[in-house]
């Protein structure tokens, strides 16, 4: 999955509308391959994320059901970050180990 695509399901505070927006833009892009469409494209494109917005909308607030507690926001964020930074640790340590550092 792309890393700019967050789970939406389950949060505490619950999920916005410009999140949902927000993460089905970055689908579209991903899928089509661009981040800003031609004019010839622009309508499909909108289309396409409203479209997908509405599914993750419909999907998140009325069909996914859990008995898990909420994941705390600032919690995951933190763990995301704290991702990143070994991902760029084992980045540096890589590059280092092949002489290019």
């Amino acid at each position: 999955m792309c890393r700019n695509i967050k789970r939406l399901h389950n949060l505490a505070p619950p999920v916005t509308e410009e999140e949902i927006h927000a993460s089905a833009l970055q689908y579209v892009r991903k899928v089509s391959g661009m981040t800003k469409p031609s004019q010839a494209n622009a309508e499909a494109f909108q289309r396409a994320v409203d479209e997908i917005a509405a599914i993750a909308t419909r999907l998140i607030r009325d069909e996914l059901v859990t008995s898990a507690a909420p994941r705390d926001r600032a919690l995951e964020a933190e763990k995301a970050k704290q991702r990143g930074r070994q991902r760029e640790e084992r980045m540096r340590a890589r590059l280092l180990e092949e002489g290019l550092g």
